[in-house]
């Protein structure tokens, strides 16, 4: 028997969920607030969904789905175009590379994989930044984005479980 269109329907966006909520943050990511140099040092909301639907659902976040998010946060923040593209890619592959590791394992062992994977970001951010503007950029700002990028992550991370849990355990 063919599932019914509605049943197709509420499958399809489920399984779009992720994206959707990744593209949600990169929209709260770029959301101008009115605190003097906050916009250098944003948390990277996507950066951590990235990292949570590369460990634990990658099929339903595939590499182009990470691209187009990477090319929409650059075009969105005014960085040159294809950085972040670049270091979500990474990001995207170095988890989906190691992800046997992290399933299973402990909030704090998934965290302290983050921590690792977004200084990794972060440095390839500030050498990739560097080298479109030739010169060394003041990694300061870097260095608090990723502490901030790093505190927000137990918050984000303990929703998209939730949310998991919710809609995406009857796929």
């Amino acid at each position: 028997m063919k599932p019914s269109f509605w049943f197709r329907l509420d499958l399809w966006a489920r399984r779009l969920t992720p994206v959707g909520l990744t593209l949600l943050l990169l929209i709260v990511n770029i959301i101008p607030f009115q605190v003097p140099g906050f916009a250098r040092v944003v948390p990277l909301f996507a950066l951590i969904a990235v990292h949570h639907w590369a460990t634990y659902q990658p099929e339903l976040m595939p590499a182009y789905a990470v691209f187009a998010v990477g090319v929409l946060q650059d075009m969105l923040s005014g960085v040159p175009l294809g950085l972040n593209t670049l270091v979500f890619l990474a990001v995207y592959g170095a988890v989906v590379w190691q992800r046997r590791f992290f399933v299973g394992k402990s909030f704090a062992i998934t965290w302290l994989g983050f921590a690792v994977v977004g200084a990794g970001a972060m440095v390839a951010s500030w050498i990739l930044m560097s080298a479109f503007h030739l010169t060394l950029v003041d990694p300061r700002a870097l260095l608090y984005q990723y502490l901030l990028t790093l505190g927000f992550f137990p918050l984000l991370a303990w929703g998209f479980l939730r949310w998991q849990q919710a809609f995406l355990k009857a796929d």
